[in-house]
């Protein structure tokens, strides 16, 4: 219980800090919490659902004009389940991008991939005028890989599977699996029809700093995407371990 009211206390705050009345395009990313990013919103289409309500600022949102737009299956089906508009990436720049994320550093790197969508997240926070983490107090490390041990998602061609693998080792990589689905033999297939590599580096830090590393994988032929994100949030909520208060850090 205390880990749902770590999620959705981060969600709240984020909603409540960055989304007002002049907010009309929202991408929604991935992942347990986002559920309680889309609850927000539709709490505040409607100011008298929302409870505890201390800040008087609190601006009602037209959630009838706004255009959300997922960047997995998970986040489409949230936004058509709940009547919200459903945009696509092609239509729009955006105004605020709220991700979920599964490491997140001091400085604000993250990984992010382990349900194989970080290609479709990462463009919408590229072309996103604001990109902020929501995030339980789990995923908060001082380096990454601490938390998270399942190492960096990569997406690559399958035809170029093999080639990555071995080109990853020459990295330094310490071990490098093809991701395989649970429920049919076979890989999984992300929503791009490409494949996921799973590569463990370790701590990145020293050396191996998530620019570096990111860097070195983009330069390897196959590879779509990595589930780095490095540079690109200003800001991050961390629900805390409570579940009573939030941990804001910014850039």
């Amino acid at each position: 219980m205390a880990l749902t009211n770590s999620k959705r206390i981060a969600a709240f705050s984020a909603v409540d800090n960055h989304l007002d009345a002049s907010t009309k395009i929202i991408g929604i990313g991935s992942g347990s919490t986002v559920v309680y990013v889309i609850e927000r919103i539709l709490q505040r289409g409607n100011l008298k659902k929302v409870e505890n309500n201390e800040n008087n600022n609190l601006e009602s949102l037209d959630v009838s004009s706004c255009v959300f737009i997922p960047t997995s299956f998970q986040s489409r089906q949230l936004i058509v389940d709940n009547g919200l508009n459903l945009g696509d990436v092609d239509q729009l720049s955006f105004l605020v991008d709220i991700l979920h994320l599964f490491d997140v550093d001091k400085n604000l790197n993250a990984i992010k991939g382990g349900g194989a969508c970080h290609l479709r997240e990462k463009v919408v926070a590229e072309i996103s005028k604001k990109f902020i983490i929501v995030a339980d107090y789990t995923k908060k490390s001082e380096v990454l890989g601490e938390k998270w041990t399942r190492g960096i998602p990569i997406e690559v061609v399958p035809f170029c599977y093999v080639l990555v693998l071995s080109s990853l080792i020459k990295l330094g990589c310490h071990n490098q699996i093809l991701r395989m689905a649970k429920a049919k033999a076979g890989p999984v297939i992300t929503d791009n029809g490409n494949f996921i590599i799973d590569a463990h580096f370790g701590h990145l830090n020293g050396t191996n700093t998530p620019k570096e590393i990111l860097k070195r994988i983009k330069l390897i032929t196959g590879v779509v995407e990595v589930g780095l994100f490095v540079d690109m949030a200003e800001i991050a909520y961390f629900g805390t371990e409570d579940g009573l208060s939030v941990e804001i850090l910014k850039k």
